[in-house]
C-alpha cells in the first residue's frame, strides 16, 4: 500500500558535528560530575528583548494572557516540564527547593529579570552532568552486573508519575534505562560487539556536550516556555533562528524536507514537505522518532538528548549528499524496531508542489465505465511577486487547476477528485479563490481577530468552473489553507469529504521584528472559521465518508499540542448550500457501499488489522528488561507483519515473502528503484484513493437518479 507524508516547511540547518573522543583502557577512570558543571547568567540585552516580547505579545496576540501569580505558576510548570519532562533528573528535593521560583516568574518577565530562570536551568545543568557521568561509569565497570535474565520493566512514559525521592531512586531508574538501551541496541545493531562502546561514546559526548550550552540557550527555552502558553504557533526566534525560519519559509534551502520538533528525549518529525527529499524517499513519515544521524560512510551520532537546533545542524547538509537517520518508526511501540534510513538532500522545486491531474477509470455495474478526474493539489501556493509584477502567466493553485479543470470537461469526466492529502496549506487567498471554482458566489472562510472583529472572504468571481459531482479527498495532514476549502465543499454541501479527520491548524501566525535586531517573534493573531461558523481549530474538519487512518490521530495533529487553541464557534454567515433535500439520503447510501467494498477489499483488511495490531502495541505501559522476553516479542511482532503482508499479496496474486529480511529487503530495493528512477510520476496502486473514486461515481449515480 502507498505510503504518503505531510507537507509543510522544510528542515533548517547546517553541517555541523561533534568530534567523539577516542576511548582507550586508561579512559575509563571514575568520571566526576563536578568537572562538567557550569553556571550561566543573564546576558543585558536579555532584558530588553524580554519586555519587548511581553508588550507584542500583550498588543497582538489573539488570546489576552494577565501575567499574574495563577500565570507564574504555570510558567513554572511548564518550564520545569521542558526541562525534565520524563521526570529522570530532578528528585523531589530539587522540586521542593526551585518552589520559592512559583510565583515570582510573572515579576521577574516583567522586569526582565532571567535570573531565577537561569538558576533553575543551572540546577538542571548539574543533574543532568549527575545522571550522564552515572551512566558513564556503570558502562566503564558495573556493566557485568547488570541481569538480563531478570523479569523487571521500565515504564515508558513518566510524565504523570511522582518525582523519586532521592539520588538512589533516581540510580535505580537510570540503570533500566540503560538495560533497555543495551537490548534495543543488541536486537536492531548488526555490530553487537560495540554496542556498549557506542553507549559509552554517547555518554561521554553528552558531558561534553552539557558544557557548550550558552547563556543564549537558557534564554530561548526560557522564553519559549512562556510563549507555549499562548498557543504552541507562538514562538520567539533568536537572530540565527530567526534567519533559518526565513530561508525555509522560501524552500530555498537545501535539506531532506521535514519539520521537527522535540518529543522528551527524542527529536520526531512532526511533518515532510511535499515533494521533498524525505517525502520523496517514502522512508520517513510524521511521528517517526530521530535517535541518531551518520553522514554518508561516517558513524551514526547518538542524538537522543540533543537540543532540537542541534539535531537540525546536523541532519542539513550541501545538495546532493546523503545523511543517514536510524529513526524509531512512528508505527512502533518497541525501541528495538528502529532501523537506519538514508536520504539524499536536495531543494525543493516550485514545479514539483504544483497541481496535478490524471483520470481514473471505474467500472459500472451494467458494463460500461465512469471517468473520475483527479486533481492533485500538493500546497497552496502564488507567486505574488509576478503577479504584483503584472506577468500574464504568473503561478498559482487557483489558476492552474483552472486549467486542469478544463482540460478534463474536455475529456468527458463523470465525476471529480480533489487530492489534498499531506497538503499542509499556503495561501488563503488561494483556499478562498479555489472554493469559488465550485460555487457560483458567497463566502468561502470567516477570519475572526482580537476583540472578536470577524472578516468574510468573499467568492473573488462569480460562476462556476465544475459544477459536476466531486469528492475533497484528505487525511489527519491536510492543514489549514486545505481545511478551510475541504470546511468549504462540505458546508455547502457541493461535495462529500472522504478519508480521515484533518489536522485542526485553525491560526494565523505573524512575524515581528524585535527591537535592536535581538531576533523575531512568530504570534498568532487569528482564527479560521467556515462559513457555518464553526472552527477548524483543534477538531479540524471530519469526513462524510471516513476512512482507515495512516496516522495515529492522538500523536499528530493540532490536539496532540500542547496549549492548543480550543475548537468554538461564532455566528454563522449567510450562504446557500446546495443539494439541500437529497444530499443527506444520498450520503448514508454512499457510506452504505463503501463499507460493502471496504469489507471485500484485501488492502483496507491489510490497513485495518495494520492499525488494530501497532494500537494494541501502543497500549502497554512498561517495556520488558528481559532480554529473551524482548527478542520473543519483537519476533512476534515481525511474524505478524510478515503475515499480514503476505496475505495481502496473495489475495494480490503475488508470491509471498518467506520471512521478515525477505520482505524488508525487497522494501528497501522498491524505495532505492524509485528514488534512482527520472520518472517521478505517482503511483497507480493508490488504494486509498481508487476508493475515493468509487465514492464520486457512486455519487454522480445516485445524483442521475
Amino acid at each position: 500500500m502507498k505510503k504518503r507524508f505531510l507537507a509543510v516547511i522544510p528542515c533548517i540547518a547546517l553541517s555541523f558535528l561533534f568530534v567523539t573522543p577516542v576511548f582507550s583502557e586508561q579512559s575509563k577512570a571514575p568520571i566526576s560530575p563536578e568537572d562538567y558543571y557550569i553556571t550561566l547568567a543573564p546576558l543585558p540585552e536579555f532584558k530588553q528583548t524580554c519586555v519587548s516580547i511581553i508588550a507584542n505579545l500583550k498588543r497582538h496576540h489573539y488570546q489576552e494572557l494577565t501575567l499574574n501569580d495563577e500565570l507564574s505558576s504555570r510558567i513554572f510548570d511548564n518550564y520545569i516540564d521542558s526541562l525534565d519532562k520524563g521526570r529522570a533528573y530532578f528528585t523531589a528535593a530539587d522540586i521542593a527547593a526551585m518552589q520559592r521560583y512559583r510565583y515570582i516568574l510573572d515579576n521577574a518577565l516583567a522586569q526582565g529579570n532571567l535570573q531565577p530562570a537561569f538558576d533553575i536551568f543551572n540546577l538542571y545543568q548539574h543533574r543532568t552532568v549527575e545522571r550522564f557521568a552515572f551512566m558513564a561509569n556503570f558502562l566503564s565497570s558495573k556493566v557485568d552486573t547488570l541481569d538480563f535474565t531478570r523479569d523487571e520493566t521500565l515504564l515508558r512514559d513518566r510524565e504523570e508519575s511522582p518525582w523519586f525521592s532521592d539520588k538512589k531512586a533516581l540510580d535505580d531508574l537510570w540503570r533500566r534505562r540503560l538495560k533497555n538501551e543495551l537490548i534495543t541496541r543488541r536486537l536492531s545493531e548488526t555490530d553487537t560487539d560495540k554496542v556498549e562502546e557506542n553507549l559509552l561514546k554517547k555518554y561521554t559526548n553528552s558531558l561534553n556536550r552539557s558544557r557548550q550550552m550558552k547563556s543564549r540557550d537558557v534564554h530561548r527555552i526560557f522564553i519559549n516556555t512562556f510563549t507555549e502558553l499562548y498557543d504552541p504557533h507562538t514562538q520567539y526566534l533568536p537572530p540565527r533562528a530567526s534567519e533559518d525560519f526565513n530561508i525555509h519559509m522560501s524552500l530555498s534551502l537545501e535539506g531532506i524536507g521535514a519539520l521537527l520538533q522535540m518529543d522528551n528525549e527524542y527529536t520526531k518529525v512532526v511533518s515532510l514537505v511535499k515533494a521533498g527529499p524525505a517525502e520523496k524517499s517514502n522512508l520517513l513519515k510524521p511521528g517517526d522518532r530521530i535517535i541518531g544521524v551518520g553522514q554518508e560512510n561516517e558513524e551514526i551520532v547518538d542524538v537522543v538528548g540533543w537540543r532540537l537546533d542541534d539535531v537540525v545542524q546536523l541532519i542539513r547538509g550541501p545538495k546532493g549528499t546523503v545523511v543517514r537517520l536510524r529513526i524509531i518508526p512512528a508505527d512502533s511501540a518497541d525501541s528495538a524496531m528502529s532501523k537506519v534510513i538514508p536520504i539524499t538532500r536536495n531543494t525543493v522545486k516550485l514545479e514539483d508542489q504544483a497541481a496535478s491531474s490524471k483520470i481514473l477509470d471505474i467500472p459500472l455495474a451494467d458494463g460500461g465505465t465512469h471517468r473520475i478526474g483527479v486533481v492533485t493539489i500538493p500546497a497552496f501556493y502564488a507567486d505574488f511577486n509576478a503577479h504584483q509584477a503584472g506577468a500574464p502567466d504568473y503561478k498559482s493553485t487557483t489558476r492552474d487547476v483552472r486549467r486542469l479543470l478544463e482540460k478534463l470537461k474536455k475529456e468527458n469526466i463523470d465525476g471529480l477528485v480533489i487530492d489534498l492529502r499531506d497538503n499542509g496549506g499556503g495561501a488563503l487567498t488561494e483556499a478562498a479563490a479555489l472554493t469559488g471554482l465550485f460555487i457560483d458566489k458567497g463566502p468561502t472562510v470567516l477570519v475572526r481577530g482580537r476583540r472578536n472583529r470577524v472578516e468574510s472572504y468573499p467568492d473573488p468571481e462569480p460562476g462556476i468552473i465544475y459544477d459536476g459531482p466531486m469528492a475533497v479527498l484528505v487525511n489527519r495532514m491536510s492543514a489549514s489553507a486545505s481545511e478551510i476549502f475541504a470546511g468549504a465543499i462540505k458546508d455547502y454541501r457541493r461535495g462529500l469529504i472522504v478519508g480521515t479527520q484533518t489536522f485542526g491548524k485553525g491560526t494565523v501566525q505573524s512575524l515581528l521584528n524585535l527591537n535592536r535586531d535581538n531576533g523575531q517573534l512568530k504570534l498568532t493573531i487569528a482564527k479560521f472559521y467556515r462559513v457555518s461558523g464553526a472552527s477548524t481549530q483543534h477538531r479540524g474538519v471530519h469526513p462524510d465518508v471516513a476512512f482507515p487512518s495512516e496516522y495515529n490521530l492522538e500523536e499528530t495533529g493540532e490536539s496532540s499540542l500542547p496549549e492548543a487553541l480550543p475548537w468554538d464557534t461564532i455566528r454563522p454567515i449567510r450562504y446557500k448550500p446546495y443539494h439541500q433535500a437529497s444530499f443527506t439520503p444520498i450520503v448514508t447510501r454512499i457510506k452504505e457501499l463503501h463499507d460493502k467494498r471496504s469489507d471485500a477489499s484485501a488492502e483496507f483488511t491489510f490497513l485495518k488489522g495494520y492499525n488494530a495490531y501497532v494500537e494494541t502495541l501502543r497500549q502497554k505501559d512498561r517495556i520488558a528488561l528481559n532480554e529473551k522476553v524482548r527478542k520473543e516479542e519483537k519476533e512476534a511482532n515481525e511474524t505478524f507483519f510478515l503475515g499480514l503482508e503476505n496475505d495481502l499479496r496473495v489475495a494480490q496474486g503475488e508470491k509471498p515473502y518467506k520471512d521478515y529480511e525477505a520482505m524488508t529487503a525487497a522494501r528497501k530495493a522498491e524505495n532505492e528503484e524509485k528514488n534512482d528512477s527520472e520518472d517521478k510520476e505517482e503511483d497507480d496502486d493508490d488504494t486509498l484513493l481508487e476508493e475515493c473514486a468509487y465514492v464520486v461515481s457512486d455519487f454522480a449515480r445516485l445524483l442521475e437518479k
